[in-house]
């Protein structure tokens, strides 16, 4: 399989470290959007991370969104199952996954109004800004009031759901250094600073080509 994505996606690493997490050999394929349409060949939504599958490089080959990728590899091996089979358990992983994307979408979204040379000075909103930035603290808010004192977001175990979150914060401190999101998550702060030190994490940490 080929993975296509760039370092500083936190949806590209949420999928990298699921692939690791299960150890499943690809291929990884750095790939700027911004700078290239080649993606379109193959996700035409211009969008990564995108997965093709071996031996494909057209469109019907490809599996694309994080989500949609990950409940896919996730079947692919019994090793270190991520995302629960059924019922409560496997909704509660995945609202904690919707709610660390949600973060992550408004994020870029003020990263976008912030730095798109497209727009000028004088077009960029910081009532949008604003708005966009309240999405994301409140969502910050709501994760740590969820983690609590628990050991992982979600059942008795590592999960998606802490995968997804930790690719949002990790997202947030390179992407926005000056958001001081710990002091008022310290709950959060725990946790991230335990899923840090996790192998597939330090493999991820988002960067520059």
């Amino acid at each position: 399989m080929k993975l296509m994505g760039s370092l500083t996606s936190p949806f590209v690493r949420k999928v990298r470290i699921v692939m690791a997490e299960k150890k499943l050999d690809y291929q990884f394929l750095l790939e700027d959007v911004w700078a290239s349409d080649a993606i379109l060949k193959i996700n035409p939504l211009g969008k990564v991370p995108c997965l093709v599958m071996e031996g494909q490089d057209t469109i019907a080959g490809a599996v694309f969104d994080s989500r949609v990728i990950v409940e896919y590899v996730d079947t692919l091996s019994p090793v270190g199952k991520l995302i629960p089979e059924r019922g409560r358990e496997r909704t509660e992983v995945r609202t904690w996954e919707a709610l660390a994307d949600g973060v992550l979408d408004a994020g870029v979204l003020v990263r976008l109004e912030q730095t798109w040379p497209e727009r000028t000075q004088a077009q960029r909103s910081q009532a949008w800004v604003d708005r966009q930035l309240g999405k994301v603290m409140a969502g910050l808010t709501a994760m740590n009031h969820g983690l609590g004192e628990k050991v992982w977001c979600s059942g008795n175990h590592f999960s998606l759901a802490d995968i997804a979150v930790g690719c949002a914060l990790g997202w947030l401190d390179f992407r926005f250094p000056d958001i001081d999101w710990r002091s008022e998550n310290p709950h959060l702060a725990r946790h991230f600073e335990k899923l840090s030190t996790r192998q597939s994490f330090v493999d991820t940490v988002p960067r520059l080509a």
